[in-house]
């Protein structure tokens, strides 16, 4: 038995993150902890006028939350692990990652029940780079040049709400974030995994401590989920041999079967999609199988299918 601790939890003040915060802290508690959470304003939460990919990428999510850790006003920090940059500073460590949501990609629209019901010049909003390449691809092979995609910033509230203002068309989101705040109804398609290739780690959360707490980490073990660690753990490796942050177009998701690890990647040209004509635009993709039982395995899987990306083309 672990002892039971006081832990505090710093969390985003967005709606999903504390339903996330909440989440994690209800989970503790059962198993005899006490949980406090510390609502905190990012500056990725605060510049919502540029992409996040012009503004230092992702990890603008992640940097105050880890100075509360590292000056002792928090214990644990709860992100989306696809927004968690892949090397962490010196000093922290992922302690553990929990079972994933769906990882999909969900189609919100009022008007238009999928891509292909869109009217003439339909303006589609999105704040990723992957999910630009891959929507751009999509539409083309639709023949839908016509379409505009552009870039939609804010929390999960602030883009529904811009759609229902009639500044966008449809837009793209995460599927977990929408089903973890009872918003199904919004999601009018679910792009399978085949059409639209998730962000590594995509619909998983990970709990990201000081490294030098292991009885934080003892605390926590119990909540998190092998089969989503190691399949998450290919996919950030991929990331990670890329290169990559929010100002790299790439997608990277692992599937189990059996033993086996399926892990598929895809990477576009995020320029020639933003300004795309009738001509398809640059997509690369790599995938690779492999028997994988531990984090070294899943790495070297990851690394495999970024080289094989590369020697496709992708950079």
């Amino acid at each position: 038995m672990t002892q039971s601790l006081h832990i505090t939890i710093a969390t985003r003040e967005s709606r999903l993150a504390l339903w996330q915060a909440g989440h994690v802290r209800a989970l503790l508690q059962a198993r005899g902890h006490t949980v406090d959470l510390l609502g905190m304003t990012t500056r990725g939460d605060q510049i919502l006028d540029r992409t996040l990919s012009k503004v230092g990428g992702k990890g603008l999510f992640v940097k105050e939350l880890e100075s509360a850790l590292e000056e002792g006003r928090a214990d644990v920090a709860v992100h989306s692990l696809k927004d968690v940059p892949m090397d962490l500073p010196a000093g922290f460590t992922l302690a553990c990652v929990m079972a994933r949501e769906d990882p999909r990609d969900a189609w919100v629209s009022a008007q238009c029940a999928c891509p292909e019901a869109l009217p003439p010049g339909a303006v589609v909003g999105t704040s990723s780079l992957r999910r630009l390449v891959l929507l751009r691809d999509a539409l083309l092979k639709l023949k839908r040049a016509d379409v505009r995609i552009e870039p939609l910033r804010g929390n999960l509230d602030t883009r529904l709400r811009k759609l229902d203002e009639g500044q966008y068309a449809a837009i793209v989101l995460a599927a977990a974030g929408l089903k973890r705040l009872g918003l199904d109804a919004r999601i009018r398609h679910l792009f399978e995994v085949d059409q639209m290739l998730p962000a590594a780690g995509q619909g998983a959360l990970g709990l990201e401590i000081c490294a030098n707490r292991p009885e934080l980490a003892r605390a926590l073990a119990p909540l998190a989920n092998a089969a989503t660690t190691l399949a998450t753990e290919a996919e950030r490796a991929v990331s990670r041999a890329m290169g990559g942050s929010c100002s790299m177009p790439l997608a990277a998701h692992a599937r189990w079967d059996g033993e086996h690890l399926h892990l598929r990647a895809a990477w576009g040209d995020a320029e020639a999609a933003a300004t795309a004509t009738a001509t398809a635009t640059p997509l690369v993709r790599a995938e690779a199988r492999g028997v994988v039982s531990h984090a070294a395995q899943a790495r070297a899987l990851g690394e495999h299918v970024a080289a094989r990306l590369r020697a496709g083309g992708a950079r």
